[in-house]
């Protein structure tokens, strides 16, 4: 009796002790928090789950990284101002929020009409990001990779086939970029600054009539159903990168670093490849349902450049540095005197 008496008080203390080890190890698990505007079930958000997975297992289980997916955490001004507070620890931004921390950036968006293809856009990205890559981690992030999200085309509620078709209409605008604001009203734009999450519910109520994106976030939003127009125009390409706070990405063992580096670097070409693929697949699955294709003859093209390019003294040194502007021209004079065939 005096034996089962005292295996019983024993019994306690090692159910205390088992409990407070595996807290303890459940405690040592590092979270780390990752926003972005890609919606849920996107190919977008299916590469980031499975980098999140890669990370996972490279880390023995030790490492959560949580996926906030939709822009549930707010617009990009909001994730970096987040990120600056180590609220979350990554994002994945398109270059409006990356310009927020480096404006350099800029440069590999919002030159509009700038690039004629893919291949100028990957021969400028892969010129320009290693000094890009080292800007930001000045400011405190590292790069896990860069990527795409293919062509802007504008989506609207009437039909749009010139410049001055577009003037008369609301315009989406990023928030948080009064220099960008400034220069569409200069040029005779209406634009209305609102975060991503806006477009929507504004296409709804009317207070914008027109916005420009790549064709796969339409689909995914249903933008369409909303704005059922699109002018067949590749203005810009939508360039970011996601990004992770140095001091996080520092205190994470140097041994796992390498496989989740290989893991992030497979998600970005993942993203890039299937945005540059969807976009046709979404343009004609939005047709089905009503999407109106206006096409583009190269009299068209044209104006629209000329258009563009009237702005180019105005976005360089507000939106671009003058650095970097002139850098991404030269790249694409120095590409085109060698490859003028370059095809998209």
């Amino acid at each position: 009796m005096r034996v089962v008496k005292q295996i019983r008080w024993w019994r306690p203390w090692w159910t205390v002790a088992l409990a407070l080890v595996v807290g303890g190890l459940v405690a040592q698990a590092q979270r780390i928090k990752l926003a972005t505007l890609a919606p849920t079930g996107s190919t977008y958000h299916k590469s980031l789950l499975a980098m999140r997975d890669a990370w996972r297992k490279a880390s023995n289980g030790k490492l959560d990284l949580v996926v906030y997916a939709d822009g549930k955490l707010g617009g990009e001004s909001e994730t970096v101002g987040l990120m600056g507070v180590n609220s979350i620890q990554a994002a994945m931004l398109t270059a409006i929020g990356l310009s927020e921390i480096e404006r350099d950036v800029a440069g590999l968006q919002n030159i509009p009409m700038g690039f004629h293809d893919f291949v100028e856009v990957d021969y400028v990205g892969q010129k320009l990001q290693p000094m890009l890559e080292e800007r930001l981690a000045r400011k405190g992030f590292v790069v896990l990779f860069w990527s795409d999200a293919g062509w802007v085309r504008f989506f609207s509620k009437k039909p749009v086939t010139r410049p001055d078709d577009l003037k008369k209409l609301k315009l989406f605008t990023w928030a948080g970029d009064p220099e960008m604001l400034d220069i569409y009203k200069s040029s005779g734009f209406q634009p209305i600054p609102l975060e991503t999450a806006d477009i929507l519910p504004s296409l709804q109520t009317g207070l914008i009539e027109a916005a420009p994106m790549p064709p796969v976030f339409a689909l995914a939003t249903q933008a369409d159903t909303r704005a059922p127009h699109m002018l067949d125009l590749n203005w810009a390409p939508l360039v970011g990168a996601c990004i992770i706070r140095k001091d996080v990405w520092e205190k994470l063992p140097a041994a796992q670093r390498t496989p989740m580096l290989e893991a992030a670097a497979q998600a970005g070409r993942e993203i890039k490849a299937n945005s540059r693929k969807e976009a046709a697949e979404a343009v004609a699955a939005m047709q089905k349902r009503g999407l109106q294709v206006t096409p583009v003859t190269p009299a068209l093209e044209a104006e629209w450049r000329i258009a563009a390019e009237e702005a180019y003294p105005k976005i360089r040194g507000k939106i671009v540095p003058a650095e970097i502007f002139d850098e991404v021209l030269r790249l694409l004079k120095e590409y085109r005197a060698t490859a003028p065939a370059a095809g998209q």
